[in-house]
């Protein structure tokens, strides 16, 4: 059994990891996701795959994140015919995001276009993949349900345990009888792995019985907030900003996965407790298509989320909420005079419908912009949570006299105790190496040490290098 990380491998995006393993009949080759690699000199440059795509035989998606599922149109266009393994869930997620994707390369393509004549520039921004290329994707989809153990062939057997992080998004157990072997070797990969309690979501499983593990380590290293609650940091920003005076609570969120979250934590408070119910606006046409989503996948939701609709109905909807997709009813929000709050994408403010609204009330002193993820260096949202006091939007220089606040506690991410919680509550005497993927250098090398300590082997592999497991 080999193992080669391709992707994530010391930096966060790209997920692509790809394991051989030697049976009977020859070499058989299973990818474990195929993501895209936004780190990357080039978005086209993810199409240059250092594997010939139509040698793998199976690929096994964890989750529909694009760094983990955005590159798969790629893959198949140039060859792979096999099946792509995923929960129910994760299909129509990816079906989503990966059309959205689409979107994204033809408005930049365009945008270009209209900057430049020159051949160079428009081959530059060529779209990585059209819509014709993830329709045909989708065709190779295989939908699994978790814990349920799905035979590939008399030596290779395959279980998806959830992980929470996102709707459907599960580790994957891989047990393999090689040639001339008389056990089965296991190999968990956990994708991304969420958070207990988390809102909607269900509670990361325990990891199975494995001989080795692939684990994401984002968080290493970071802890998140502690001492408080959800209901109270979101309480506290709705009375301060939208009751004790007129003003807006805008917060950017990604439209999947975050934004759902955030939609059902607002209708259990306002359910719960006695506040004035503001007018809530969720501004994001993928928004509203990806809570159709978890709708239809109700049943992958949380005990918690089950018990809010049996009582309650609808998880994503409640008075004074207003879904939007029409780009009129987007720009008649960023003008409106009421107390509201205003939900939509990109989290980052990295493009997207946020920009309207931050063009319209960054320098509103009875504004507050609550961002509730991560923001990478060089992101408009970074430099305004590092306290940057003019900034430009839409081609234009503007001061900044909105509040700036952020709250981690709705992060899908395990931090570093939970990670180490996590891979701990695998069998320890049967785990003989953790190798950590998706996460900055300094987050493994700290959540390396962590596990050293708790006298767990553990590699931060390098790109392309391959492992032997015995």
């Amino acid at each position: 059994m080999i193992l080669t990380i391709w992707g994530a491998a010391r930096q966060v995006t790209g997920s692509m990891h790809l394991l051989e393993l030697q049976l009977e009949d020859g070499v058989y080759k299973i990818l474990i996701d195929c993501g895209l690699n936004h780190e990357a000199k080039s978005l086209l440059s993810n199409g240059n795959f250092p594997f010939d795509p139509s040698s793998i035989d199976l690929v096994i998606l964890t989750h529909a994140h694009i760094d983990h599922c955005g590159n798969l149109p790629t893959l198949v266009h140039q060859g792979f015919n096999g099946p792509i393994i995923s929960t129910h869930s994760t299909a129509d997620l990816s079906f989503l995001l990966m059309s959205d994707s689409v979107n994204i390369f033809m408005s930049k393509q365009n945008h270009e276009a209209g900057k430049s004549a020159k051949s160079k520039k428009r081959e530059k921004n060529r779209p990585l993949y059209l819509q014709k290329q993830v329709n045909e994707c989708m065709d190779h989809f295989f939908e699994l349900e978790p814990n349920k153990k799905f035979k590939v062939n008399e030596s290779i057997q395959i279980e998806l345990f959830p992980v929470g992080h996102l709707l459907g998004a599960v580790g994957a157990l891989i047990e393999v009888k090689e040639k001339g072997k008389d056990e089965f070797k296991r190999i968990f990969f956990s994708g991304d792995v969420g958070r207990k309690g988390y809102p909607i979501l269900e509670d990361p499983q325990s990891v199975p019985e494995t001989d080795y593990m692939v684990c994401e380590s984002t968080y290493g290293g970071r802890l998140h907030s502690r001492g408080t609650t959800l209901d109270e940091v979101l309480l506290n920003h709705i009375q301060k900003t939208c009751i004790d005076q007129p003003g807006k609570l805008i917060i950017p969120a990604f439209s999947v996965g975050r934004t759902q979250a955030l939609v059902y934590s607002l209708n259990r408070i306002f359910s719960k407790y006695k506040v004035p119910k503001v007018r809530v606006f969720v501004d994001s046409p993928l928004g509203v298509q990806s809570t159709e989503i978890y709708r239809k996948h109700r049943d992958r939701l949380n005990p918690e989320a089950h018990e809010f609709y049996q009582k309650m109905g609808d998880e994503f909807e409640f008075d004074n909420l207003v879904y939007t997709e029409e780009v009129a009813e987007s720009k008649r929000i960023s003008t409106y005079m009421e107390p509201c709050v205003i939900i939509s994408s990109a989290g980052m403010l990295e493009g997207g419908r946020i920009q309207e609204h931050l063009y319209h009330n960054i320098s509103n002193f009875f504004c507050t912009i609550l961002f509730i993820g991560y923001c990478a260096k060089g992101t408009l949202g970074r430099k305004l949570l590092d306290g940057m006091t003019n900034v430009r939007i839409n081609q234009k220089d503007m001061d900044v006299y909105a509040k700036i606040a952020s709250t981690d506690l709705l992060s899908a991410h395990a931090d570093h105790e939970e990670l180490i919680h996590f891979i701990k509550s695998a069998p320890l005497n049967r785990l003989k190496k953790v190798f950590l993927v998706h996460g900055e250098l300094e987050c493994m090398e700290a959540l390396a040490e962590g596990l050293e300590k708790e006298s767990i082997p553990v590699v931060v592999p390098e790109r392309g290098v391959s492992y032997e497991l015995n």
